[in-house]
């Protein structure tokens, strides 16, 4: 970036006007294209005040297939980190009874690891912040005997039945998993600069997205509950990304999906991921209107919709619908030269309400649904004008899908 030029002769240096449209133009372009890896955005965040108010977490889910049956099986893997600075020797679990009372906030590292179909779980393991162990120049994550990088994933989880049901503050269903794998993250969702390192140093916002992997193809094996399971890289259909910050969204939305087919030209789109998220931001702890950003990636084109983009001029409206056995997620999505319309749903049997506790201890997301075999119709249209036409409807599977919104205790 160019230098601040003298101005005086006592040296006291201010930015030209030319030196601010650079570091605009940086911010708001530069940093703005949807595809853009940015591995620095993957790096642990929990610095300053985030030590002792914050969360991080790396979450990757993809698709599996059983070594006897071949039948598919979708598995999510996340490492979590929450309040370090408040740690010691052993985990502080903030919904144990005597930390509810007392208003001892959490601090530990976990594991959560499970699956998704008509035996969905999450099966939660917590370790003491003393056992995690990060690089601060690149990805490489160590919880116990579990470790992270851009390219490779390790490690298992495993809770008795009667360890579930007497801990409560486990937030756990009970199972085994393991699982050794390898990662390529083919296409990124970058969300530009509202999580720049600018942003990032003055912690701005109350929780961060970055998507490292929307397209993320894995490779190697799993074992749930001792069965195996073979994991392809053309058919792991997987996702990587990763939030972080005080608190989290209400409302809170999640959809994205790798596995694309155009139903006009029967053809896999193997270039191709859609992605949407958000809910109601906060910046400097004011809340904004209900916000989702997101786009579809489209065989090497980018149709983005993201609210902090406000040059592309672009609106996103979502609804959600909890159903009784499909629960469905509906966008539509438009800028100045494209709309999608997008319906997803995904069977409520096959799917878990995911737990989460806040770094200040409260559990307000008590029916967080979360799923990953959605499946669902992408419409994309391109705009000239007022003209519209149609370029492709789109089939989608192997979705993850989320929404909730904050309340006491699920229903």
């Amino acid at each position: 970036m160019k230098q601040f030029i003298s101005v005086n002769q006592i040296g006291i240096k201010i930015p030209s006007a030319v030196d601010i449209c650079i570091v605009f133009y940086y911010i708001l372009v530069r940093e703005s294209a949807m595809n853009k890896s940015d591995e620095q955005r993957d790096l642990f965040m929990l610095t300053g005040p985030l030590a002792k108010k914050g969360y991080d977490w790396w979450w990757h889910n993809f698709t599996g297939y059983d070594d006897e049956t071949g039948e598919a099986k979708s598995f999510f893997i996340e490492y979590y980190i929450c309040n370090p600075a408040l740690g010691s020797d052993e985990p502080i679990l903030g919904q144990k009874e005597e930390n509810l009372i007392s208003g001892r906030k959490p601090s530990y590292a976990m594991i959560k690891a499970g699956t998704w179909g008509t035996d969905a779980r999450q099966i939660n393991n917590f370790y003491p912040v003393s056992d995690f162990l990060s690089n601060t120049n690149h990805l490489d994550i160590t919880i116990g005997e579990n470790t992270l990088s851009e390219k490779h994933l390790k490690g298992s989880v495993s809770l008795s039945r009667e360890e579930a049901v007497s801990h409560k503050e486990y937030m756990s269903q009970y199972g085994s998993m393991s699982w050794d794998l390898k990662v390529e993250k083919k296409i990124a969702f970058n969300v530009g600069y509202g999580a720049s390192s600018f942003f990032r140093k003055i912690q701005a916002f109350e929780m961060y997205w970055h998507a490292e992997g929307i397209k993320s193809e894995f490779t190697g094996k799993v074992t749930l509950d001792g069965r195996s399971y073979t994991v392809s890289r053309e058919s792991s259909f997987g996702y990587a990304d990763k939030n972080w910050g005080r608190d989290f969204t209400s409302p809170w939305l999640w959809l994205s999906s790798c596995n694309l087919r155009s139903q006009i030209t029967g053809k896999p789109l193997r270039n191709s991921a859609v992605e949407f998220g958000g809910g109601k931001p906060k910046i400097f702890m004011v809340p904004l209107n209900r916000k989702i950003l997101g786009g579809l990636f489209y065989e090497g084109i980018m149709y983005e919709y993201n609210f902090s983009k406000f040059w592309q001029n672009p609106t996103v409206a979502f609804d959600f619908t909890e159903g009784s056995k499909v629960h469905s997620w509906d966008i539509e999505a438009k800028n100045y030269n494209s709309r999608i319309v997008l319906h997803v749903e995904c069977p409520v049997d096959e799917m878990l309400l995911i737990n989460y506790e806040a770094p200040n201890g409260k559990k307000l997301h008590n029916r967080l649904w979360n799923g990953g075999t959605g499946y669902g119709i992408i419409r994309l249209y391109k705009r000239n004008g007022k003209i519209e036409n149609l370029a492709d409807r789109i089939e989608i599977r192997n979705a993850g899908c989320e929404y909730g919104k904050h309340c006491r205790r699920a229903i």
